[in-house]
């Protein structure tokens, strides 16, 4: 009887095992060209998580940041969300007929990149109060998720939500794998990256850290509300990035790809 209980139980454990040593074996990022970075990031990660090595991290700490723009998606011809400030300018102007002669929204009716390029950041922060702000939270969301929606990129007439990288992709999900916490920090606006971050990316509201405008808390007969205001609250970029992650994270994270 003993004989046929392992007759029996044989076959399921050679499978088990043969498919607990596929998985060990599996390419965790197959979109990665071999190479110097690929195997940097295998050897990193098995060094943080080998619990007996002297390299090894506790998953609490195991904290990786990415940029957006460029890393986990792409910035050409323009940065997306500029190209959603756009078309909010666009959708906006017939309630301001002012623009028409102001810069930097004369230039921004007229398609004229350089034009808007021209007028600096001081510009470019006139565009973004205008198209992001006089709205509720519950308001811009709806604005952008419906502009990702219908939305085509201008050159490769693709939907924004294709517009990523593939090898990105297996990294974040190689390293959630492994125990890690993914956040993005970003230059983008903190709501607008939210929109998307979770269905694109896997990392959900709490985990980005972007560029955000003013907002406050109302109420009235029906219901309270956060209104976004035309100022700015905080700027997630350049020297603002570690600040930014010292705000909403609290540890300095052990890996960051792009500029974040």
């Amino acid at each position: 009887m003993l004989r046929r209980c392992v007759a029996a139980v044989a076959p399921f454990l050679l499978v088990a095992l043969c498919a607990a040593a596929s998985a060990e074996t599996a390419d965790p990022l197959p979109s990665w060209r071999d190479g110097a970075a690929k195997s940097r990031i295998v050897a990193f990660v098995r060094a943080v998580t080998a619990e007996k090595g002297k390299e090894y991290v506790v998953p609490a700490e195991r904290i990786a940041v990415f940029d957006n723009d460029g890393t986990l998606w792409g910035e050409q011809p323009m940065y997306y969300q500029l190209a959603f400030a756009l078309d909010r300018v666009k959708e906006l102007a017939p309630k301001h007929p002012e623009w028409n002669e102001r810069e930097p929204f004369k230039s921004a009716l007229a398609g004229d990149l350089e034009g808007v390029a021209a007028t600096g950041e001081k510009g470019l922060l006139e565009l973004v109060a205008a198209s992001h702000t006089g709205n509720t939270t519950e308001e811009f969301e709806a604005i952008a998720r419906e502009w990702m929606a219908r939305a085509r990129h201008p050159v490769l007439g693709r939907a924004y939500p294709t517009m990523v990288y593939q090898p990105m992709l297996e990294l974040l999900d190689y390293l959630r794998a492994n125990d890690f916490k993914t956040f993005i920090v970003s230059g983008g606006g903190i709501e607008f990256l939210r929109v998307f971050a979770e269905s694109l990316y896997g990392v959900p509201p709490e985990q980005v850290i972007g560029s955000s405008v003013v907002v406050k808390y109302e109420s009235d007969a029906k219901a309270p509300k956060l209104q976004r205001l035309p100022e700015a609250n905080f700027i997630d970029d350049k020297a603002g990035k570690p600040v930014g992650i010292h705000y909403h994270i609290g540890r300095r994270p052990i890996a960051a790809f792009g500029n974040s």
